[in-house]
Order: structure tokens, then sequence, then C-alpha cells
């Protein structure tokens, strides 16, 4: 029989916090762990080898519904490379709109530090600020 971890070794070897593995536990990512007589939860190696596999998917920001829909795959012994691919194609395609979106905001914002570049500030007269209340006003 392997040794049982407690929760802050297995903190250590896994490199998520105790209260993100108790959060896991909770959402039924990680199954409920054996306790001791006085309470204290005991994991095992295959618990730190499935949090590391938690901990990828959260740094590739996969949602934590498909975290738990491949971790529930995998311990019903099915692949889940399908859900894998699946949810890959769709973070990457959202990340990549959003790339699109921030170009388009840099643009912009750009675009109205230019027009603000050489406006004095007589405020209340004419301001910087006047830029962002209506950009399409604000004149040199």
């Amino acid at each position: 029989m392997e040794r049982a971890l407690q929760i802050g070794e297995v903190a250590a070897h896994s490199g998520l916090a105790a209260s993100a593995i108790r959060y896991y536990e909770s959402l039924d990512i990680l199954p409920a762990p054996e306790r001791s007589a006085s309470g204290y939860r005991w994991y095992t190696g295959e618990d730190v080898d499935l949090l590391r596999f938690v901990a990828r998917l959260r740094a590739l920001e996969f949602p934590l519904a498909d975290v738990r829909e491949i971790v529930a795959l995998r311990r019903d012994g099915k692949a889940p490379c399908a859900a894998v691919r699946s949810t890959l194609s769709r973070e990457a395609a959202a990340i990549e709109s959003r790339i699109k979106d921030l170009r388009r905001l840099a643009i912009e914002l750009r675009s109205l530090e230019e027009r603000a570049r050489d406006l004095p500030d007589d405020w209340p007269t004419v301001c910087v600020c006047d830029v962002l209340e209506s950009p399409k006003q604000a004149t040199r």
C-alpha cells in the first residue's frame, strides 16, 4: 500500500494551494479522499497526478465544466480525447476572437491618445478628457 499524503504534501507535489485542492474536491473533480480517525484528509499518488493534470488544464484556461467532464471520462475509464480536442478548438477560437477585439481596442486607444496629445488642459473649456466623452467633437 502506498503512503497516504496529507493535504500540505499534496499541495507541495501538485503546485496547487490546499484551498484549491479542497475546492476541486467540492466540485467532484477530485474524488473525496479517505479520512483519518481525526478527520484529516489522506490522499494518494494518483490524486497528486490527477491534480497536476487538472492544474495543467486550468493553466490552459479550460473552463471548470470541461475539466469536470474530462476528469469524469478518465475516472470512468473512457478516453477523454474528443472532449479535450473540442475544448482546445473552442478555447483557441475564443482567444483568437479576444485578440482581435483587443487589437481593435488598442487602435482606438492610440487614436484617442493622438487626438488628445495636443489638447490643452484648459478645463472646463477644453480638456483631454473631452476625447473620452465625445471623441468626434474634441478638436485641437
